[in-house]
């Protein structure tokens, strides 16, 4: 029996249609990332403007459980839905709704009279992270998708401890977590982009929710560095 072998024409077809699907994919991610900034800007201007921030502040725990449920609940509704339109639209609700809750440490940063320099600071050290992440995804030639599942551990040490930190208010566990998010979602961003780059992420919505996650935590947890060791209160 004569084994089937593709033509060098099937062969050179196939590798040029999943060149396609993993541009579209890749360029329809940064696309969506690139639009989230926007209603997460516009969450945080509300959360500022409106003094949620502040009232979440005075209630820590409730805060922290809205967070959970809510960023938890629209993220499983975000990925029964990622196939359809709705599921753009609720991932530019989610990030709306992350803004919000981004708005409180930013405001505990903006009561530093160096507040404005802080959050361009976080800012510009998050796009540098971003593009040295984004470099390395496409350069580096081994598969890191193996480092999730210790990645994930490392995150869920630092829900626990950031829980924890509720009730203990320590600095140093603050700076611990604080620390130890940047490092790990970094190292997530890469692995993220990584499988995008190489084609094992196939839906655009999915990627850009997950690299959105990592891109908000190293934002969100360089801002709370900078606050501790930068912030100016003069």
């Amino acid at each position: 029996m004569n084994e089937y072998r593709p033509t060098p024409y099937e062969r050179s077809g196939y590798g040029a249609s999943g060149e396609v699907v993993r541009n579209r994919v890749l360029r329809n991610t940064y696309w969506l990332l690139a639009l989230s900034l926007i209603p997460t800007v516009l969450g945080a201007a509300v959360g500022l403007y409106s003094g949620l921030n502040q009232v979440m502040g005075t209630s820590p725990m409730v805060s922290s459980i809205l967070f959970l449920v809510g960023a938890f609940g629209m993220m499983f509704l975000i990925e029964k839905n990622k196939d359809s339109s709705l599921g753009v639209v609720l991932l530019l609700a989610f990030t709306f709704f992350m803004g919000i809750m981004l708005s409180r440490i930013l405001g505990f940063v903006m009561n530093f009279s160096n507040g404005s320099q802080l959050v361009m600071t976080a800012f510009g050290g998050t796009a540098v992270v971003f593009g040295t992440m984004a470099t390395l995804a496409t350069t580096i030639k081994r598969d890191l998708s193996g480092l999730s599942k210790w990645l994930f551990a490392g995150a869920m040490v630092i829900l626990v401890a950031a829980v924890a930190n509720i009730f203990l208010q320590m600095t140093g566990i603050m700076l611990m977590v604080s620390t130890l998010a940047v490092v790990i979602f970094s190292a997530f961003m890469l692995v993220d982009l990584q499988r995008v780059v190489n084609g094992g992420e196939t839906n655009y919505v999915s990627a850009t929710l997950a690299i959105y996650l990592d891109v908000y935590n190293v934002f969100a947890n360089l801002l709370a560095l900078l606050g501790i060791f930068g912030g100016d209160r003069e």
